[in-house]
């Protein structure tokens, strides 16, 4: 059975995952990372654009 979650909970989880990736992994090219999370989290391009702004990523 398939859980239903609240709208933008896929992109709350991608933040956290993002930030705990680069604690881990300092060294690793942010772009890469954000590639990463919208696979795994399945996120859309909007929200895909989204993270690539927020504030602290490296817009390498």
């Amino acid at each position: 059975m398939a859980t239903i979650q609240p709208k933008g909970e896929n992109l709350r989880k991608a933040v956290k995952w993002i930030s705990e990736e680069h604690q881990y992994n300092p060294d690793r090219n942010y772009r890469s990372i954000i590639e990463e999370a919208c696979l795994k989290f399945n996120l859309s391009p909007v929200d895909a654009a989204y993270l690539d702004k927020l504030p602290g990523m490296d817009n390498e």
